[in-house]
């Protein structure tokens, strides 16, 4: 979940929301918290690769399932190719398409070695990425240049503005969907995956307010929207322009851990649909030596390769979130048909999830929701066309 979205995801969400930027934080923390706290009730429940695909399937229907592992897998295409980007932007910025590939291809590579291998590099890249994160925010406060002043809510707040800087920043918050979506790989997953999402939650909000916070306090609300590169404004600012390469290599690892784990989610809920007829069955192969999915994790890993080498980043990033609200909603909704005897969260926990999902949606840019929209009516009709075969 500490990936690059907290590097590129401020900028924008104050250009939205202005002085109101970290009331949009807290409300896209608590959708995240009801969509984390839906998860993890459901694959405690039903610890199976697929995450809501499978429990859309088992709890509303086999439609729902399908559309929500349908807009898991494109959305988050896009968001993978957002997070190749990414590294492109700030590594070598005039051939940001073309490294964006190769890094999709060269992560393509180390999950087909297998999750362990996958799972290691992944903890020593957020361990960098926190460490760097720290650093930027220790400096930045004793360096005298934090103005509690900035913090204040001004004239300029407006509740669509919000709403808009809270679905910009969800983009920052999704990653624990991908934690349930590799049940069948994960040691005693009825207790291990719910501690995991609340955890892994519990900390990215943490390290994100304190971010959130230190660039308003530093920077103020209306220079803030206007960086590109926010965090490197940052330093830059509180006078230490000599952490900016550091900056700038902490948000190309920090994409890189991120995708790491977004390819390893994808191709675990294409394993699921394909096993179901959903999608070509042959994406179901197992590979017998390694026990990954290692046709769908090819496949994956071509798509969002072919995407980052054309696609535009914050338009990557709007369809992303648009599509993995819908699945998130969905995921809400399967949560809300629990039982007591099976550990159902508090009734109004996935009431507000999917009601918070759905509103987050519809005040992206029109252009995501238009695109979205499209997506998943495409999706349907694909299903339904299918069932009659």
């Amino acid at each position: 979940m500490i990936g690059a979205g907290i590097f590129v995801a401020l900028a924008p969400a104050a250009a939205a929301a202005g002085s109101g930027l970290l009331i949009g934080l807290v409300v896209a923390a608590v959708v995240a918290y009801c969509n984390a706290t839906s998860s993890a009730r459901l694959a405690a429940r039903h610890p199976t690769s697929g995450g809501t695909y499978v429990y859309g399937r088992e709890r509303l229907g086999d439609f729902w399932g399908y559309q929500a592992g349908w807009m898991f897998v494109v959305g988050k295409t896009a968001s993978g190719a957002a997070m190749a980007l990414t590294v492109g932007v700030y590594l070598w910025p005039g051939q940001a398409h073309a490294v964006a590939a190769a890094t999709v291809v060269a992560i393509t590579a180390l999950n087909y070695l297998g999750v362990q291998k996958s799972a290691w590099v992944s903890r020593l890249i957020v361990a960098f990425t926190l460490a760097v994160l720290t650093l930027v925010i220790v400096t930045s406060v004793g360096s005298g240049s934090a103005d509690p002043g900035s913090l204040a809510i001004g004239s300029d707040i407006g509740v669509l503005g919000v709403l808009q800087a809270a679905a910009i920043l969800f983009f920052a918050f999704a990653g624990y969907a991908r934690i349930a979506t590799l049940g069948e790989e994960v040691r005693s997953p009825t207790r291990a995956i719910p501690r995991a999402i609340l955890g892994a939650l519990g900390i990215t909000l943490a390290v994100y307010a304190a971010v959130a916070v230190t660039a308003v306090a530093v920077l103020g609300p209306q220079t803030l929207a206007h960086e590109s590169a926010p965090l490197v404004a940052l330093v830059r600012t509180a006078g230490m322009a000599w952490m900016e390469p550091v900056v700038r290599v902490a948000a190309a690892v920090a994409a890189i851990g991120a995708l790491v784990a977004m390819i390893l989610g994808i191709s675990r809920t294409v394993l699921a649909m394909a096993r179901n007829g959903h999608l070509p069955r042959t994406l179901a192969a197992v590979h017998p030596r390694r026990h990954i999915p290692h046709r769908a994790e090819i496949v994956v890993g071509a798509v969002v390769a072919v995407v980052a080498a054309a696609a535009d980043v914050r338009t990557a990033i709007g369809f992303s979130s648009f599509g993995v609200l819908l699945y998130y909603a969905l995921a809400n909704a399967s949560a809300w048909t629990l039982s007591r005897s099976e550990n159902r969260p508090p009734r109004i926990v996935p009431v507000v999830g999917f009601i918070g999902c759905i509103m987050l949606a519809a005040v992206l840019p029109i252009d995501s929701v238009i695109g979205g929209a499209a997506v998943a009516v495409v999706g349907g009709m694909a299903y339904l066309l299918r069932r009659r075969e």
